[in-house]
């Protein structure tokens, strides 16, 4: 149930990824065209707005990694052959994971708090639309690591393979 409620979010994450994606060719298209043809005047809030786009599919697809597993994970040691042995290994680098995640949770709420306070200059949006990416990230972090460290301590536990890499 969890396991797809999480999936199902991921699901959501990943279509706005790929919209945003889309997203971000329009503001660059006409940097390009203004910059190099002169086709169309400067707009300088191209800039700023391809700046925003970058920052959420950063985020976005950060949240996306540490579901799938394929984030913030350093092999400095060989693979543990033991069962003990992989849990302990998966398990510090998501304890880690999780410990960052709750500290970008924790004090990006003052970063969010102090970015509603200004707005963009070209374009006058709030800046909390920016700076609400940390803490949602750390929130995300969290919970999928979370879940993928009870995975892995299930796993341990009935024997088998449970968590989906």
């Amino acid at each position: 149930m969890v396991k797809r409620l999480l999936e199902g979010f991921c699901q959501v994450l990943r279509f706005v990824l790929g919209v945003l994606v889309v997203a971000l060719i329009v503001p660059v298209f006409m940097q390009v065209l203004a910059r190099y043809t002169g086709v169309i005047p400067m707009y300088l809030w191209t800039e700023e707005l391809a700046k925003f786009i970058f920052i959420w599919l950063v985020m976005l697809g950060s949240m996306i990694a540490v579901w799938e597993g394929t984030h913030f994970d350093v092999h400095v040691v060989p693979e543990a052959t033991s069962p003990l042995g992989r849990l302990l290994q998966r398990g510090f680098v998501l304890i880690m994971v999780i410990l960052f995640a709750v500290l970008f949770a924790r004090y990006g709420i003052a970063y969010a708090q102090f970015g509603s306070i200004q707005n963009s200059v070209m374009m006058q949006v709030n800046m909390l639309v920016i700076y609400i990416t940390v803490p949602l990230a750390g929130v995300c972090w969290s919970v999928f690591s979370l879940f993928r460290l009870y995975q892995h301590v299930q796993e341990y536990r009935l024997g088998k393979s449970l968590a989906q890499r």
